[in-house]
């Protein structure tokens, strides 16, 4: 699997991107475990396969042995005899993924579609959706963006247009973005990196409070 992308972050964290050309008996000799056998579609499998080769991949850049993926209730990736945060994401034929030791992590990547312009206003507040117009790379990205504060909050029980929100950004091929996960009483502050490729858009975050 071709390594599209990576990104250090501190001794222990990062996050990467692969672009998926094996065919799936060459990703099963290489992981460990095999997809339930409730993925029956086989993009789907090569996508699970996938996710976790760059998992995998990602610990060897950082320097930890891999041991396989377990999850918790709530379907949230954790790292199998270690106590790192882990996300996971695929749009196909890409696959991303992201650690950290200290905070926990959400990533996403998307491709920009038109149909994100029917779903804009049930995924963004009015001023979000004010700042993004009918620019469909700006929406994609707070898209994924929502998607990886979403995964940081790891429990569901959000609405991404009332609980998810993200300061106005001004679009380039790659940046920061600030964040906060609103839910009652509580507020998370989250940072992220976006990255915009011909080919798919990329958020990277980490909650820091």
């Amino acid at each position: 699997m071709p390594l599209k992308f990576f990104s250090k972050d501190g001794s222990q964290g990062g996050w990467a991107v692969w672009h998926i050309n094996e065919t799936e008996e060459q990703l099963r000799s290489e992981v460990i475990g095999l997809p339930p056998s409730e993925i029956v579609h086989e993009r789907k499998r090569l996508e699970w396969l996938a996710g976790r080769h760059a998992a995998m991949t990602l610990c060897n850049h950082v320097g930890l042995r891999y041991f396989g993926i377990r999850k918790n209730e709530f379907g949230k990736p954790f790292l199998e005899k270690y106590p790192h945060h882990l996300s996971l994401s695929h749009s196909f034929p890409y696959v991303a993924a992201q650690i950290d030791l200290h905070h926990a992590v959400g990533i996403d990547i998307e491709q920009p579609r038109e149909k994100l312009l029917a779903v804009a206003s049930r995924i963004l507040s009015p001023s979000e959706l004010l700042d993004a117009g009918k620019d469909t790379t700006k929406l994609c990205v707070y898209w994924c963006a929502k998607e990886s504060m979403y995964k940081i909050h790891g429990s569901g029980s959000l609405f991404f247009s009332q609980h998810l929100n993200v300061e106005p950004f001004r679009l380039t091929g790659n940046g920061k973005l600030a964040g906060r996960i609103v839910n009652g009483g509580e507020e998370r502050e989250v940072v992220m990196d976006y990255v915009v490729e011909n080919e798919y858009v990329l958020v990277a975050g980490k909650q820091i409070k």
